[in-house]
């Protein structure tokens, strides 16, 4: 039972679900995501993390930034859940207008979305991507 109500508390958001339905086409960086609902990043990370807590999405990290995608193998109950809810939006109208926009974002600099989402000073952001990979390289 407790797999089944995380799953439907995960669903129970307009914006997470708006979430998974771009995440159809593809993965997504979080600040693409961010750019696509037009949320504050913090409330994008949280909706990310219920997602990703219901196994509804995958993530991964590449330096600074995360990336979600849609799992590659879901579990019988998620895979159920994603199947109804790709399929129940497919006519959904702020889906449509989401769709046009993300293809906008997806053919954008994806450096340049980070950077004013995450909004560092492009020196900061460098210093950044620099010190991390110090530490990988360690």
């Amino acid at each position: 039972m407790d797999e089944l109500l995380n799953i439907m508390g995960a669903l129970s958001d307009p914006g997470r679900l708006r979430a998974l339905a771009a995440l159809k086409d593809g993965e997504l960086c979080v600040c693409q995501i961010i750019e696509l609902l037009g949320l504050a990043p913090s409330t994008v990370s949280k909706h990310m993390f219920l997602l990703r807590n219901a196994g509804l999405v995958e993530s991964r990290k590449e330096g600074l930034w995360m990336h979600y995608r849609l799992p590659a193998r879901p579990a019988a109950a998620q895979r159920k859940a994603l199947e109804l809810v790709l399929s129940s939006l497919k006519s959904d109208r702020i889906l449509a207008k989401d769709k046009r926009r993300l293809a906008k974002i997806r053919h954008s600099d994806l450096h340049g979305i980070c950077r004013r989402r995450r909004r560092y000073p492009v020196g900061k952001l460098e210093a950044k991507k620099a010190q991390h990979k110090r530490e990988i390289d360690k």
